[in-house]
């Protein structure tokens, strides 16, 4: 005669150990061994014959077969894992970033074979979409599940396996959850402290960054070696959206565009779906043949198609925290393109800030904040500007994909919704409305001062950066003369003109200026901007005036002359020499020129370098455009 007293004893600390692993399992297994002892196999009835006692045996074997089978590790809520490469190695960093749509996860844990708990450290970023980053070494083959949970609550499971052949299932489709995967890759790829100055040579070296770019060598190809990426201001979304098609297994699509003309904005003709990376992995040279296809096709006109326009790329979003995620495009009326990147949140302490990252003709990528200076916003006839999100793709009940019309989109519970309220919306009230999804509790004047004036030394200092790439250029081509293009077409051209003038820059430099000699009228304007702790606008924008003449002269920046030696300007001597930035952007002049230095002066003696005078006439013809702070269309 046998008793079962020890498998009771068992079954009580595994159902235990189940109900802090997993709820489901638990449930699931506990239903089991209230059927089991109902049979007549377990504890509290009669001692049973050995016979007997192998069949409950058995039945105890069917436990762990129906928990093998049944037990859930899912994502079906607003929380996805994505475990990179998409064949982890036992040798090899393993990188876990969790997603969420619904709220910040709190928490990753990893759970291995033998169910022991390990939490995983983790970086935490974003909101919305959240989401927790985390690099993993030296774990050993085997299989092991990466839990994801909020406040004590499971919100998601993911299977990881190390080592063997299995490759992870690839999404194959545009939805809420690729959209959120994009938007904290983007976030990941160019996070930094706000207070550092995020500028790199090109897209290249950071891509190539393992640290920054969660989807580097994803394919387990050694893909990412000597990758040539060097996009402009109109290709850079598209190449992080392309890139992280190829990485992920998604379609890509663009269309050929117009320029537009002063009456009417760019209209573009039918998409071009690119479905190569949806059949399988794709090799580097796959991807680059489609980056240039996609190269050839955009330019400007790309992104400030009208609208209402549906035959477009692009499509106009809300002006909602909600909506303007990480990876959403901006496009001004005049051409220039940023992707934003990351919001700061708002504290006591100091001002929140939204950060955006664009491309210059030098192949340069710089990151920014927002604010009048750089996101320049227009009603113009010529142009749709403003906030825009890439037209999704779904897919056709032939296997195809097509991309979704403007109505599809209002209110859409996959995408950012369709809406045409920036259209409605004057530069004041534009500008009014995303100070306050930036600063929610609105700021102090002198703070808003303060981060006003950061935003344009952070401008001026960019521009040091531009400048000295042309001196580069002449250094190693001393005699060379660069050749100045007609009419518009200083802003927009090829060659060395489009790497080494800044027309563009030159033009933001102008209306930066006028935002922040603006800005006490502007509390004035809109004091329900600001926190005035009981002062009244008036004598509130009084003691701004008496501040800003101040603090521009206690800011400074420095260049290098021609000579070499380094020069320094303080802010109110930049801001003084407004009227010569409207012609300073000829490459061919020397960089003291460049910089508005005046003749007969010490900061001049260095000089060696003129424009044509040809170049020069032209220029003093085109002085009106950067007076007025108004660029032409073609």
């Amino acid at each position: 005669m046998t008793t079962l007293s020890f498998s009771k004893s068992i079954m009580e600390k595994i159902l235990i150990a189940l109900k802090f692993s997993d709820i489901r399992s638990y449930r699931l297994a506990s239903s089991l061994y209230a059927a089991k002892r109902n049979r007549g196999c377990l504890p509290g009835l009669p001692t049973q014959p050995t016979g007997y006692f192998l069949a409950c045996l058995l039945a105890w074997a069917s436990i762990s077969v129906a928990l093998a089978e049944n037990h859930s590790c899912e994502e079906t809520g607003g929380t996805h894992i994505w475990i990179s490469p998409l064949t982890p190695k036992a040798d090899g960093q393993v990188k876990i970033i969790s997603v969420s749509t619904d709220g910040p996860v709190s928490e990753l844990v990893l759970i291995d074979s033998q169910g022991r708990r390990m939490p995983v450290q983790s970086r935490r970023r974003g909101g919305p979409p959240w989401s927790l980053v985390a690099a993993l070494d030296g774990l050993s083959e085997g299989d092991y599940r990466v839990m994801a949970s909020r406040d004590g609550e499971l919100t998601a499971c993911h299977p990881l396996t190390i080592g063997g052949s299995g490759t992870q299932e690839r999404p194959k489709a545009w939805g809420l959850a690729t959209e959120a995967f994009y938007s904290a890759w983007i976030e990941e790829l160019f996070g930094a402290s706000p207070d550092e100055n995020l500028s790199f040579p090109s897209l290249e070296p950071v891509l190539r960054n393992t640290e920054r770019n969660f989807l580097h060598n994803y394919l387990g190809l050694n893909e990412d070696k000597n990758l040539p990426l060097t996009p402009d201001c109109a290709d850079l979304p598209y190449t992080l959206r392309a890139y992280f098609a190829w990485k992920v297994g998604l379609p890509i699509a663009s269309r050929a565009c117009g320029r537009g003309s002063a009456n009417a904005p760019p209209h573009c003709g039918t998409a071009t779906v690119n479905t190569e990376f949806t059949h399988g992995i794709s090799s580097q040279s796959d991807f680059k043949e489609v980056n240039r296809q996609l190269a050839d096709a955009v330019h400007s006109g790309s992104a400030r198609t009208g609208l209402e326009d549906e035959s477009t790329d692009l499509y106009p979003i809300p002006l909602s925290r909600e909506t303007l995620w990480p990876g959403t495009v901006y496009a001004d009326p005049y051409g220039h393109v940023l992707v934003l990147v990351e919001w700061v949140q708002q504290t006591t302490e100091r001002p929140g800030i939204l950060l955006a990252v664009d491309a210059q003709p030098d192949n340069s990528v710089t990151r920014k904040q927002f604010w009048e200076g750089t996101f320049l916003f227009a009603n113009v006839a010529s142009a749709g500007p403003g906030f825009k999100a890439f037209r999704p793709l779904a897919r056709t009940a032939s296997g195809g994909f097509r991309a979704l019309a403007n109505d599809e989109l209002v209110d859409s519970p996959s995408f950012a919704s369709f809406s045409l309220e920036q259209d409605q919306l004057s530069p004041d009230d534009f500008y009014a409305r995303l100070s306050k999804l930036v600063n929610p509790s609105g700021l102090d004047p002198k703070q808003a001062y303060e981060a006003t004036l950061d935003a344009l030394v952070e401008q001026i200092e960019t521009r040091v950066t531009s400048v000295d790439n042309g001196e580069a250029y002449f250094r190693n081509s001393p005699d060379s003369v660069i050749p100045m293009p007609d009419g518009a077409a200083i802003f927009q051209t090829v060659g060395p003109w489009e790497d080494y003038s800044t027309p563009s820059r030159d033009m933001r430099l102008i209306i930066a200026i006028n935002v922040l000699n603006g800005l006490p009228d502007k509390i004035v304007r809109h004091s329900e901007l600001f926190v005035m702790n009981a002062i009244n606008p008036e004598q509130a924008k009084a003691e701004i005036e008496q501040y800003h003449a101040r603090r521009i002269q206690e800011r400074s920046i420095r260049y290098t002359r021609t000579d070499g030696s380094p020069w320094e300007l303080s802010v109110a001597e930049v801001l003084a020499r407004k009227p010569a930035y409207e012609m300073t952007y000829n490459p061919n002049d020397c960089i003291e020129m460049r910089w508005g230095a005046k003749p007969d002066t010490e900061e001049y003696s260095t000089c060696r370098r003129h424009a044509p005078a040809e170049q020069r006439a032209k220029m003093e013809r085109y002085r009106i455009w950067f007076r007025e702070a108004r660029r032409p269309t073609r």
